[in-house]
């Protein structure tokens, strides 16, 4: 079997795949422009991520008139690997070289790097064996058994009488299977919950502890074009690397299964198929569960993905000698934060949610038609939306009542580390932290608001948190009137400000000159917004507790119906376990005009240059001026129309 082996490196949003990769407009949400009654579901809105042990072959044959055998399933099952938790990747030779992408390999490329060297900065390859470097704590796993024990997990839930009985039963059950098949150190098992509990598979792999780096390219080679051109196509980077694995004498381990180059390459119209291990998706959720999503999870995760790289940004900009160790995770939220913006725009285009709800009213009229089914399951949507609608009215309050780096004044941060000030008072001095000492006290205080302090963007943000305390609780709510004493806009701001101690450095010293006496008795609007947002936060949490485990019920409830009605016709959502996409090597239209399928190594120079070599499309001197047998012609990425997301990094594509 020859294979091509190269990395597909789109975004799919969570609601549905693409049968080819084309460029989505993104709509408001008003929908007035199109009929949804013309708007009907697609026979692969639920994604082509099949499972090995529930393979599509009457779709395979019918599709491409290919039909997997045994020897062909368990060879490709056997050749392809996980990459630590986070990435996918195979055998590629017999002495147990493996590839994967660049971007997977990062941190184990930093691991490696010796004293006086940049591997990120010049690359890294080992002309010889003993040249391989091993990566401390990295591993790979192999699949090497995959069992079906739905059967015997549901036949132990059946006996639950209350829902966290039925959580208890399952998790012991899980245990029992995992540890009956957990044959010695080199392997272990995992039960993964399919469908929402709607069947149970049992994979047993095999893990590999000794890894070694083979080859990997620069960084601006393996991530040229940065963000910027991340997530799309047509794109130019060499996001490839080498690893081999070796065996528990130390030597590079000897397999059987692995996969070929092809000699061809990529062709258009080919048929492919994409092994892996692909990490999460949401495309079974309801309707109610994806605008609970759009409305709530997705903003709040970009919010704190924001967050977190703007401060990383901050500190490689003012201490630039720790870049190195910082970007390896700073380059892992701009993907995470360019994927879930994708999965936001999914979420917020009409015809998308429309073609959803045409699937979720076809499958309510299959179980309406059936008085069993209808009695088990016919009530199941409206308790999961009268959930979210609960879940997101809490959310709503939980949001007003806390606070975030992007849209709260620095005053509720001043406060914060306030009351941390005052918890530490309460020692005795031998005890507290050596800056809140009596000597250290007041000028610690005075450090809580930093000189180039923007006031007139606080107070803004202040008028804006009061605006939404409003919004969400009304007139009458007592954490908001204790906060803004009933007043509203510029007279609330004026008003809190003028009762608060944090407002500036001279109210700060005027509070420090009091020592701790003064500081332990301090009472100040934001401290006391805090306290009672706190306190009412718990109680929301709890609530909020209570419900999801309702949702999880729920949901099993929905991976059963949706099982029963459509067996393994649709496939289950991603869950980092073994699964297997089809799909061919096809380019596709975008901003009026047609992306080719295969892109080539003159499109790097073209970058390059009409970016005049500029961060981030600059490149290493040795693409500059390559040897003269060097051919920029050759093929270097191509395009596909296969499902993957996140966690199908690395995968091999295979003919």
């Amino acid at each position: 079997m020859k294979s091509t082996i190269f990395h597909i490196k789109y975004f799919l949003s969570a609601l549905i795949i693409f049968l080819s990769i084309q460029k989505t407009e993104t709509f408001s949400q008003n929908n007035e422009w199109f009929d949804p009654d013309t708007i009907k579901a697609g026979r692969f809105d639920t994604g082509k991520m099949w499972l090995f042990e529930h393979l599509p072959t009457g779709y395979f044959k019918e599709e491409y008139g290919f039909i997997p055998n045994k020897d062909w399933v368990d060879h490709v099952r056997i050749s392809t690997l996980k990459f630590a938790d986070y990435c996918s990747a195979s055998f590629i030779s017999a002495d147990g070289l493996i590839m994967t992408n660049h971007h997977c390999a990062r941190e184990s490329i930093t691991e490696v790097i010796n004293e006086d060297e940049d591997l990120h900065k010049d690359g890294f390859i080992a002309w010889t064996i003993d040249d391989e470097r091993p990566v401390p704590g990295l591993f790979v796993e192999q699949c090497i058994g995959i069992e079906d024990v739905t059967d015997e997990i549901q036949s132990a839930i059946e006996l639950a009488e209350s829902d966290s009985e039925r959580f208890a039963i399952e998790s012991e059950k899980v245990q029992e299977i995992e540890n009956r098949h957990q044959s010695n150190d080199e392997t272990y098992a995992q039960v993964t919950s399919l469908y929402f509990g709607g069947i149970y598979s049992l994979y047993i792999y095999k893990r590999y502890d000794d890894v070694r780096l083979v080859f990997a390219p620069e960084f601006q080679a393996g991530y040229f074009g940065g963000d910027y051109d991340n997530f799309t196509y047509p794109r130019y980077n060499l996001d490839c690397s080498f690893f081999r694995v070796y065996d528990e004498n130390g030597n590079p381990l000897k397999v059987d299964h692995y996969f070929n180059w092809s000699e061809e390459g990529a062709q258009p119209g080919e048929v492919v198929f994409v092994t892996g291990n692909p990490g999460s998706t949401s495309r079974l959720k309801t309707i109610a569960q994806l605008e609970y999503d759009r409305d709530f999870t997705i903003p709040q995760t970009l919010d704190y993905l924001n967050g977190y790289i703007e401060i990383v940004e901050k500190i490689i900009k003012r201490e630039p000698e720790r870049t190195i160790d910082l970007s390896d995770n700073l380059l892992d939220y701009y993907n995470s934060r360019k994927a879930y913006e994708g999965i936001l725009d999914g979420l917020k285009n009409p015809m998308l949610i429309q073609r959803k709800k045409n699937f979720e009213k076809i499958l309510r009229e299959k179980i309406q038609s059936d008085p069993e089914l209808e009695k088990k399951y016919g009530n199941l949507w409206n308790e999961i939306e009268i959930l979210m609608t609960d879940l997101g009215q809490l959310m709503n309050e939980r949001n007003a009542l806390t606070y975030s780096s992007f849209s709260t004044p620095e005053y509720f941060f001043i406060a914060d580390q306030l009351i941390d000030i005052v918890e530490e008072l309460k020692l005795p001095e031998s005890d507290r932290s050596d800056i809140y000492s009596d000597d250290k006290l007041a000028s610690t205080i005075e450090s809580l608001i930093s000189d180039d302090f923007n006031y007139e963007l606080n107070n803004k943000l202040l008028k804006d948190k009061i605006d939404i305390l409003y919004k969400t609780y009304g007139d009458d709510n007592e954490i908001v009137n204790d906060f803004t004493d009933g007043k509203k806009g510029d007279d609330a701001v004026n008003d809190i400000l003028s009762r608060s101690y944090l407002t500036s450095k001279e109210k700060l010293k005027e509070l420090a000159v009091g020592g701790p006496e003064s500081i332990l008795n301090i009472e100040d609007p934001f401290i006391d917004f805090i306290n009672n947002a706190d306190e009412r936060d718990e109680k929301i949490s709890s609530h909020v507790g209570v419900i999801l485990t309702r949702e999880e019920i729920c949901n099993r409830k929905l991976g059963n119906a949706l099982f029963e009605i459509y067996g393994t016709s649709i496939p289950p959502d991603a869950t980092f376990t073994l699964r297997i996409s089809d799909g061919v090597v096809k380019g596709f239209d975008y901003n009026g005009t047609s992306a080719p399928p295969v892109t080539t190594f003159y499109g790097m120079l073209d970058r390059y240059y009409s970016f005049d070599g500029k961060f981030p499309w600059e490149l290493h001197e040795r693409w500059l001026n390559a040897p003269s047998e060097f051919d920029y012609s050759t093929p270097f990425n191509f395009v596909t129309t296969n499902d993957v997301v996140g966690g199908s990094s690395g995968s091999p594509v295979i003919n």
